[in-house]
């Protein structure tokens, strides 16, 4: 998955919607809940790389990062709670949608 579909993605999940919160930076989107605004994903641009953020249950995030070497400690974020992908060809799409769902779903209330 690349940037745009992830997004579109995203987007399916119910009452969602992109937002652009840095004022400096135009790349960085962050997937929100339309209730509660609170962000579900984090989608950036690191060094050429395209890193997704996702949360996680803390119980589930060693077994990923020791799993897949391309999730790793969140960038910039919580590292019990957030974990980053980093989007390329060598990703299991079908990992990253249900980790973009159980984020959605971590995040809902």
């Amino acid at each position: 998955m690349d940037k745009r579909e992830v997004i579109e993605y995203c987007l399916k999940l119910e009452n969602t919607y992109e937002d652009y919160p840095f004022r400096d930076d135009r790349e960085s989107v962050t997937m929100k809940h339309k209730g509660n605004n609170k962000w579900f994903a984090l989608i950036m641009n690191v060094k050429g790389q395209i890193y997704l953020n996702i949360k996680t249950d803390p119980n589930y995030s060693d077994l990923l990062r020791s799993s897949y070497d391309y999730i790793i400690p969140a960038y910039h974020m919580n590292k019990e709670h957030w974990n980053t992908i980093i989007l390329s060809d060598k990703c299991d799409e079908k990992l990253v949608k249900e980790l973009i769902i159980q984020s959605y779903e971590l995040t809902r209330s």
